[in-house]
């Protein structure tokens, strides 16, 4: 899907991440979260990028869903890093409700001109395998559904790593925030790949 893209030029390139507070950096100092590492890399190795990261501690997929025309309208990004659902999960919202946001989000995205990188994240075992065993699909049905790629779990070798966590179990600390990026990274690169971006720093993984 992303072949018909048209390839674009640096000076175009705008990459949005819609997220909640995990991309927010929530308890985080600001020169390491993750976006702001992100942003380096792209800045020092693929050309001039504007990385705009328009995401909001506690926000759920209704709320991004609600905020993203805005963004996209005054943004016009290339690429749409869309981050939500933890907090829907938390907050025992229906899977299905989750499912229809993201889904449009990514929709709304891709009608706007920009390639979607979707990232997923995982409940805890305590809310039983019913419930995050539907929670946990959900990534996987709107990425098939739409032919946008995923990263499964955002917080692979962070989460069960408790020296990288905050006190509080949920949000991942200073320390974390390289891991996080590469996590990204390892989704992006290829993604860039095919909207055109060649050169060679750039796509080393």
């Amino acid at each position: 899907m992303f072949l018909s893209l048209p390839v674009v030029t640096l000076a175009q390139t705008t990459l949005l991440v819609v997220g909640d507070s995990l991309s927010a950096g929530y308890g985080v100092t600001t020169e390491v979260r993750w976006v702001n590492l992100l942003s380096q890399r792209l800045n020092a190795h693929c050309g001039p990028f504007q990385v705009i990261n328009a995401s909001v501690s506690g926000d759920t997929s209704q709320g991004g869903l609600s905020r993203l025309p805005t963004l996209l309208s005054k943004h016009q990004p290339t690429v749409v890093i869309i981050e939500l659902g933890g907090n829907d999960g938390l907050r025992g919202i229906n899977s299905r409700a989750m499912h229809d946001n993201l889904q449009r989000m990514v929709r709304r995205a891709k009608q706007a001109g920009a390639a979607v990188l979707l990232l997923g994240v995982r409940l805890p075992a305590n809310y039983g395998p019913e419930f995050t065993n539907a929670f946990h699909q959900v990534y996987y049905d709107v990425s098939e559904a739409e032919s946008v790629p995923l990263i499964p779990f955002f917080l692979k070798g962070v989460a069960l790593d408790m020296s990288l966590m905050q006190n509080d179990g949920i949000h991942p600390n200073d320390k974390a925030q390289p891991i996080l990026e590469e996590n990204v990274w390892a989704g992006l690169r290829p993604l860039l790949k095919t909207l055109g971006f060649s050169k060679d720093d750039c796509l080393q993984p």
